[in-house]
């Protein structure tokens, strides 16, 4: 199975970002036949107010970027794990993935359980909970005979539920983000292969990078495939970008037989 990770720094602009996201998949799609290809939280829209995130937001199957990423899966055969979006469902907001499948149709669709509300080292004040709701559901889906599970960004702080994606069968994680700079740069890459090392899977950890809302947050990027005994096998550079790495779902299988804590849980 390879993997292409798409590395972005989405703006205030819906209609610029969606073609920026466009031309990087197109470009992982010719360069290196990806069968799963990953976007970052938030993708199409990352900006400030709650009046213009709403206005940016999507119903669904009827969004913009929804349309858009089910026709690219579709043209290209591909699976597009499509980082997220606001999605609107009567008068409720989510931080939505969906996943599409090689012939367009919708795989799987996640809500954001852990909502980021924080005051960052930097000073900067977050509260995502003043515009988003909470998602309830553990979600995973099948590219081919792998089963892959789903997370967003501050979820990576819970244990719990990489252990629960674990326990249902995944051997790759996902984890689409928009970290922080003052947080990433000391916590993204620990936390990101401690997950990884506690559920001996593959996994993707996808970020948006540098500056937004015109240089008052930052992103910490890093884009990174991590395999299942904690080792970085891949990751992005500085700025916009992709990166690619095959995985050995065989590994996950070594992995989990010579260390096999699945089996060992107490609590």
């Amino acid at each position: 199975m390879k993997v292409s990770l798409v590395q972005m720094n989405s703006q205030d602009s819906k209609a610029a970002n969606l073609e920026t996201a466009a031309r990087l998949i197109n470009e992982a799609v010719e360069n290196e036949s990806p069968d799963l290809i990953v976007l970052p939280e938030y993708y199409a829209f990352l900006g400030e107010g709650r009046d213009n995130i709403y206005a940016n937001g999507e119903t669904f199957p009827d969004g913009d970027g929804y349309r858009l990423m089910s026709g690219l899966a579709a043209q290209h055969k591909v699976t597009i794990h499509a980082g997220s979006v606001v999605e609107q469902d009567g008068n409720k907001y989510y931080n939505t993935t969906i996943v599409f499948g090689p012939d367009g149709g919708e795989l799987a669709k996640y809500r954001k359980i852990h909502l980021f509300d924080v005051d960052t080292p930097g000073g900067t004040i977050y509260r995502e909970s003043d515009t988003i709701s909470r998602g309830e559901d553990v979600v995973t889906y099948q590219v081919g005979d792998t089963k892959v599970g789903c997370a967003i960004c501050y979820d990576v702080r819970f244990p719990e539920l990489f252990r629960k994606l674990r326990d249902e069968g995944a051997e790759v994680i996902v984890l689409p983000a928009a970290f922080t700079l003052m947080t990433g740069k000391d916590h993204w890459e620990v936390l990101a292969r401690a997950r990884a090392i506690e559920t001996q899977t593959y996994f993707l950890a996808v970020g948006q990078t540098m500056s937004h809302a015109e240089g008052r947050k930052w992103c910490w990027g890093h884009s990174m495939v991590i395999d299942p005994w904690g080792h970085i096998v891949a990751q992005c550079s500085d700025g916009v970008g992709t990166t690619s790495s095959k995985l050995d779902l065989g590994y996950v299988t070594k992995v989990r037989g010579d260390v096999p804590v699945a089996r060992h849980h107490v609590l």
